[in-house]
């Protein structure tokens, strides 16, 4: 079982910096490579760019509620709750197909 944990790509979990602008002042942000991967799949799918949705992400949530003590780990979350909507959407459409 631990092979599909200890055999992934290392990229996956090698850090990767990107500069964003984030209310006009450039910052870098330091994910992992999945993250990256996932953040950009999701911003494609809102019709973004990966810098647009996350700095469109950052205006939100500060209007919502403030400054976010670690962004970073809201988008990690936020990629971890894109991934459960999508597996759960997968798992209905196939329980949708059983009953039809």
């Amino acid at each position: 079982m631990c092979q599909i944990f200890a055999g992934q790509d290392p990229e996956n979990y090698s850090y990767v910096s990107r500069s964003i602008r984030l209310d006009g002042q450039v910052t870098s942000i330091r994910l992992e490579g999945l993250y990256w991967s996932i953040l950009d799949e999701v911003a494609e799918s809102q019709g973004f760019t990966t810098p647009g949705f996350i700095s469109k992400l950052h205006r939100e949530v500060m209007d919502l509620q403030g400054a976010p003590q670690n962004f970073t780990s809201l988008l990690r979350s936020a990629c971890l709750i894109h991934m459960d909507n999508r597996l759960a959407t997968r798992m209905e459409d196939l329980r949708q197909l059983k009953a039809s």
